[in-house]
């Protein structure tokens, strides 16, 4: 027993503080281990996957499984879609959809989250809890809804429409019977609806994100700004703004990789892959690698770059971001 006992006190002589403080430093990284492992298994190894088959051309399942040899092209698949004119189309089709939508979904849930600070607690729990039902809808669930909504023959809206006298009706729109009228054949209306439906399910994430970050806002900058006269608009502006711009941003990168990844609404509102002229990358890259005949590699190469302009997108903030911290 007293052997044991000098020999633990001799190790405990031998930790020097700096060794203390190395094993305390690698502490961190040795509980995250079981969480990069998963991550590792669940995102990075399909994520390399289908970076190396973008490199192949694959055009058959048995290629997949093993059964036949990939034949290997190099970047000639990336050359393919980056020459295609087709690409351009739907990466414009793409940036423009992202773009309207994180500025739709940012006003639109910004205006909520400052409602719902200007509520009292038992309304603001009440609309709150309202809001989040659309964000806790299921991307598909939802959408059904929706196109169930603007059904050509019994969707609400086409009752709606019908319910118009037929003089105003025809003057304004130039028909009077909406029954059987295709609410997504048009590229343009197509688009519109399919912006409604992803503003709809996101902007509650917004709204909850900006009501806690107005929550640490100190009420007294606010105060003093409308004592020396700012209006509602001056008090955000040249107050509540800045204070919130780091909560802001990440809400910008977050929904632009949202919007940009968008394919369980189109799909469904679309009803499959028939209607190129509103493809988008993700559906597109959907469509080249399953509809037949598959092209696993090219479907593949167009994945690989929607995550490299994602990644170009959050690098920008991330850049931004240090950069502020460096000038503060």
């Amino acid at each position: 027993m007293t052997t044991l006992t000098k020999a633990t006190g001799e190790a405990a002589a031998r930790e020097t503080p700096a060794r203390r403080r190395r094993r305390a430093d690698r502490l961190p990284y040795l509980l995250l281990l079981p969480c990069l492992a998963i991550i590792g298994v669940l995102l990075l190894w399909p994520l390399g996957q289908v970076v190396m088959m973008s490199f192949y051309k694959l055009d058959s399942v048995r290629q997949l499984r093993g059964d036949r040899e990939w034949p290997w092209v190099g970047l000639a698949n990336y050359a393919q879609i980056l020459g295609d004119p087709f690409f351009r189309t739907v990466l414009r089709n793409t940036v423009l959809f992202a773009v309207a939508n994180v500025v739709l979904t940012m006003i639109l849930g910004t205006l909520v989250g400052l409602l719902l600070n200007r509520l009292g607690k038992k309304m603001a729990t009440f609309v709150a809890s309202c809001v989040m039902l659309a964000w806790a809808t299921p991307a598909l669930t939802g959408t059904i809804v929706w196109k169930w909504i603007f059904d050509d023959t019994s969707g609400l809206v086409t009752w709606l429409f019908n319910k118009l006298p037929d003089g105003l009706s025809t003057a304004l729109f130039g028909r009077s019977d909406w029954t059987g009228y295709g609410w997504f054949n048009d590229p343009l209306l197509f688009f519109a609806i399919l912006t409604l439906v992803v503003v709809w399910h996101s902007f509650p994430f917004i709204a909850v994100s900006v009501l806690a970050g107005l929550k640490s806002v100190p009420s007294e900058l606010q105060e003093a700004a409308r004592v020396d006269g700012a209006g509602p608009w001056r008090v955000f502006w040249s107050v509540t703004f800045p204070i919130l711009r780091p909560v802001f941003g990440i809400l910008v990168v977050l929904s632009t990789i949202w919007d940009f990844k968008v394919f369980t609404q189109q799909f469904v509102l679309a009803g499959g892959t028939q209607d190129r002229s509103t493809f988008m990358l993700s559906i597109y890259s959907y469509a080249e690698a399953f509809s037949p005949p598959p092209k696993y590699g090219l479907g593949s190469s167009i994945a690989v770059i929607l995550t490299l302009i994602l990644l170009v997108v959050t690098g920008v903030y991330v850049r931004m971001v240090l950069r502020q911290e460096d000038e503060s």
